[in-house]
């Protein structure tokens, strides 16, 4: 499994391909540099260096690409164990069409969740320098007459999905590569962008608010929410404790649909959250009532990605509910 970093790992933090990575579970500070890694086996990793990395992902027999982006209290097991799953089902519904790429940003898994969050939050924040970085990186690496010359090009089409404070992890990702590394706005990298139990405020979407650039970055933009989701009232908890109060957009969706970017849909995901992930209603993007078989979530996302659109049987539909 192929994935890019920002934590620390037991090694030099100086990069060097095809030497072994250890991640360092004890350091959950974020790098400033970033790793371009692969998974061999059980915990066994390997660097790769960015350009080895770009290359690899460019000669896949994978037609598109899916950066998926975790969420809070995840350590990088966690996170190897999702993909995977995600990847079989990706597998299962069309052969060599989707390849699942993580994007593992430090969490502190040490304590309770509300306890973690409020450090994940910063942890989050600090991410997106290195992750904008990666941006930076790719964009150079597309560009460039050697890698890309024109008579063979990278026609992969890029996805992104972040799940719960990945969200916040990739609008601050936008938003600095914004303010320091681009001149005019940032370019249309991704064909769909998901966001699925966000742990972002519901307004974060709207005219003139920080994740608008989200909607810049891509063609579509889905938000998949569930009112009853328990991990998102644990962060709610957390917010509040610390004077903040909104409600997430990963409970209601957009708050008003009418102030966000033509690109961004709604889908409704109350009543299978909990069906698919008991009892906290919170990765609910994957398998549905058993592991291994596609829920209706996971279903949508696919046929996104397959058709380049939200609700391709209705292109001035905005929202929808699933119901198994």
């Amino acid at each position: 499994m192929l994935f890019i970093t920002n934590r620390f790992p037991k090694q030099s933090i100086r990069s060097r391909s095809g030497r072994k990575f250890d991640f360092d579970l004890d350091n959950n500070a974020s790098s400033n540099s970033v790793f371009f890694c692969e998974q061999v086996g059980g915990k066994n990793c390997v660097e790769l260096g960015s350009t080895p990395f770009m290359a690899r992902l460019k000669s896949s027999g994978y037609r598109q690409l899916l950066i998926y982006i975790h969420g809070f209290s995840n350590l990088p097991e966690d996170v190897f164990d999702a993909v995977e799953e995600f990847q079989k089902l990706c597998d299962k519904a069309r052969a060599n069409e989707v390849l699942v790429v993580p994007m593992i940003w430090p969490c502190d898994n040490d304590r309770g969740i509300v306890e973690d969050y409020w450090d994940d939050q910063k942890a989050a924040d600090s991410s997106a320098f290195s992750f904008a970085r990666v941006l930076g990186k790719f964009l150079e690496w597309r560009s460039s007459d050697k890698q890309n010359p024109q008579d063979d090009p990278c026609l992969k089409r890029i996805n992104v999905l972040a799940h719960s404070m990945g969200n916040r992890v990739l609008r601050e990702t936008l938003s600095v590569w914004n303010r320091y590394d681009l001149a005019d706005g940032v370019p249309l990298l991704f064909r769909n962008t998901f966001l699925v139990a966000a742990d972002i405020v519901n307004e974060s979407l709207h005219h003139g608010h920080p994740g608008e650039l989200i909607s810049h970055a891509s063609r579509n933009v889905i938000v998949y929410h569930a009112s009853d989701d328990l991990a998102l009232r644990a962060s709610k908890v957390s917010n509040l404790k610390n004077k903040i109060a909104s409600r997430r957009l990963g409970h209601t969706g957009p708050e008003d649909m009418n102030k966000t970017p033509a690109n961004v849909y709604s889908v409704d995901c109350d009543d299978v959250n909990n069906l698919y992930d008991f009892p906290k209603g919170h990765s609910y993007f994957r398998s549905g009532t058993e592991k291994g078989k596609p829920g209706l979530v996971f279903q949508h996302i696919f046929e996104c990605i397959l058709s380049g659109r939200a609700f391709p049987g209705d292109e001035r539909r905005k929202s929808s509910i699933l119901r198994e």
